[in-house]
């Protein structure tokens, strides 16, 4: 069995996205990681050059902007048309994998090897918000999504790279892999996310019904749950290093010193659903 791990990176550097930690995080059970480069003014190729590993391939490209937010897809599909493997791990350059489920993610993909009615496995997903020991479960923010597929070429990236879809207009055959995806995409300083939102309204990414603007900040992070458990070895100097989260993480600490799931610091989520959009 093979694994080749994909994804594409843009900007990295602008707009902080931990794309190292990302990348890293699976490169162990890989044969080979594929990186689509895009035309970068920050020093993103040289990053990305920096990961000292033989599995690494960079393609560099040319990403035609306006396509929209469906350019994120096109890209997506060319980093997958040079994936080598039986599976195509795909992660964004904002999404980080556990240490700690590699070998159940490995397990997943040799068990159904050779079930060829499986075409993805699907992940239960932690968006993390403001803080590292924030997420969310509100309305808008989808909890499970498959981010490794069957390289048949019977399986493309569609839209803006949320998810795939079959080629043949068919449901996408999915198994859970009972692990958890952890996205970083909404924990940085407001300055970071404005950037972002800027971008998005750029190429046409941004959600019509929510505001483009940042100004107003991440607002009282206290109406979100807490994540008592561990966050992957690869994001440990980033957790460390924001303030905001040292801050909260020592409320939730005064709060929850007699909570047994914090003191074994176990990673779950809350199956409970807001129904309410929060913005």
């Amino acid at each position: 069995m093979k694994i080749s791990g994909f994804t594409i990176v843009r900007n990295a550097v602008k707009f902080s996205y931990p794309v190292l930690a990302s990348i890293r995080s699976i490169l162990p059970i890989c044969d080979e990681f594929i990186v689509n480069v895009g035309d970068s003014e920050d020093g993103t190729l040289e990053l990305i050059r920096s990961i000292d590993s033989p599995k690494i391939r960079i393609i560099q490209s040319q990403w035609d902007m306006g396509q929209g937010s469906s350019v994120l897809a096109l890209e997506t599909n060319r980093a997958l048309k040079e994936c080598k493997g039986d599976w195509a791990f795909y992660l964004q350059s904002d999404e980080v994998i556990h240490e700690a489920d590699l070998n159940k993610l490995k397990f997943w993909m040799r068990h159904y090897l050779a079930q060829n009615d499986v075409d993805a496995l699907r992940f239960w997903w932690f968006h993390f918000y403001g803080s590292f020991w924030r997420y969310r479960v509100d309305f808008g923010w989808y909890q499970k999504q498959d981010r490794i597929i069957r390289n048949n070429k019977q399986v493309e990236s569609y839209g803006d790279a949320f998810g795939f879809r079959r080629i043949d207009g068919k449901p996408l055959r999915t198994r859970l892999t009972f692990c958890y995806l952890y996205h970083y995409g909404w924990v940085n300083s407001n300055e970071a996310m404005q950037k972002r939102f800027d971008n998005a309204a750029a190429i046409g990414y941004a959600d019509k019904n929510k505001s483009n603007s940042f100004t107003g900040g991440y607002g009282d992070l206290d109406r979100f749950p807490s994540y008592l458990g561990t966050h992957p070895a690869v994001m440990k100097e980033m957790v460390a290093g924001h303030h905001l989260s040292r801050e909260d993480f020592d409320m939730i600490r005064r709060r929850s010193w007699w909570n047994l799931f914090f003191w074994l610091r176990l990673r779950y989520k809350t199956g409970r659903r807001v129904r309410e959009r929060i913005v």
